[in-house]
């Protein structure tokens, strides 16, 4: 006899039997796993300020591109998901279609950076990697690849210093920090956000990542790891889920005074919206973003809902303003294989038709 959801003692003791044979196939598949790394493609420093460092990825074969494309990650994560694996990279796709791919690299802020702020993110250190690639390039503007929180610092440094961007690319990034499905802007706009960086100086690393996973509980917390048995007899599986788990809690800490004006002027203050974002003592105005635009953004993103990023259309002064819907969510747009196939041709396709 089975109950009113199928299960029988039979079928229940099959599934202790599958369970008990899964886990130990897995002691073996855990004996042989290799220690995982991330950041597939092999990349050379090529300037440095302080801790943040940009590279440039090195491909099999010269790139075609005459322009630099410049990828700008979020502070958050360290910025590999683009990179995370030779079959999960949209840098080494990229670099197939003949992109000459550079990366920002922000490093690990210590207790010697907790004053680091806005200006010093935007201004000084993505202002300064622009800077270097137009010197050793022999150009007066590049290509720029914005990502989450670096596709809010592109826009600000896009807004503020629009003739040395040539195209602008962002992806999965909040622009309407207040549409009624944004979680996590709606934590924070009651924040004291003062007495917490007051308190604790930088924001470790562990309690942001906390923040993030409590959005999904049962997802992040629970589904996933009952899922892993499932594929413990499977070493290549294995050694995907354990790069990305390592991925997800190798995170940097926040450099204090950053975060507080990042939370008050975009989080609490909505100011791409409603205006009052300033960097370096300059507002930012969206209306001066009058460069090609593709915005790119996830339909099942947590993070940053699809409407958080499609406000960008109605905000900027460009004429040449293209979206691109992904179907997936805010890590897959990077590591999914769909994601292989679709970002990093939409990405090359629409550069190239800019070209001239």
């Amino acid at each position: 006899m089975t109950g009113p959801l199928n299960i029988s003692p039979a079928r229940i003791a099959e599934e202790a039997v599958r369970f008990q044979q899964k886990l130990g196939a897995g002691l073996d598949t855990l004996r042989e796993v290799d220690d995982v790394d991330y950041g597939a493609t092999q990349k050379q420093e090529v300037w440095r300020d302080g801790k943040t460092v940009l590279y440039r990825f090195i491909g099999e074969k010269a790139p075609t591109a005459k322009v630099p494309l410049l990828i700008c990650y979020a502070l958050v994560n360290r910025p590999y998901m683009v990179d995370l694996q030779s079959d999960r990279s949209i840098v080494k796709n990229l670099l197939a279609l003949g992109e000459d791919v550079y990366i920002i690299d922000w490093g690990y802020p210590d207790r010697s950076d907790r004053f680091l702020d806005l200006e010093d993110y935007i201004g000084r250190f993505l202002g300064g990697a622009v800077d270097h690639l137009c010197d050793a390039h022999g150009l007066d503007s590049i290509n720029l690849l914005g990502i989450c929180q670096g596709g809010a610092f592109s826009l600000c440094y896009a807004a503020l210093h629009p003739e040395r961007i040539r195209n602008l690319i962002t992806m999965v990034t909040p622009v309407d920090f207040h549409t009624p499905d944004n979680m996590l802007s709606n934590w924070t706009r009651e924040m004291d956000v003062d007495l917490f960086v007051d308190t604790l100086g930088n924001v470790p690393a562990d309690m942001m990542n906390f923040c993030y996973l409590t959005l999904k509980p049962w997802r992040l917390f629970v589904q996933k790891y009952v899922g892993l048995v499932d594929i413990l007899d499977d070493r290549k599986s294995v050694e995907d889920f354990l790069r990305m788990e390592k991925w997800i809690f190798d995170s940097p800490d926040q450099a204090g005074e950053a975060f507080r004006q990042f939370i008050k002027q975009f989080y609490q203050g909505n100011g791409f919206v409603n205006g009052g974002i300033e960097i370096g003592g300059r507002e930012v105005h969206l209306g001066m973003v009058e460069m090609p635009i593709l915005n790119i953004f996830a339909e099942q993103d947590h993070l940053v809902p699809p409407a958080a990023s499609r406000a960008l259309r109605g905000l900027v002064g460009s004429d040449d303003y293209s979206e691109l819907s992904f179907r997936g969510g805010h890590i897959g747009i990077y590591v999914s294989g769909r994601a292989q196939k679709e970002v990093p041709s939409a990405i090359h396709e629409w550069l190239a038709a800019r070209s001239a």
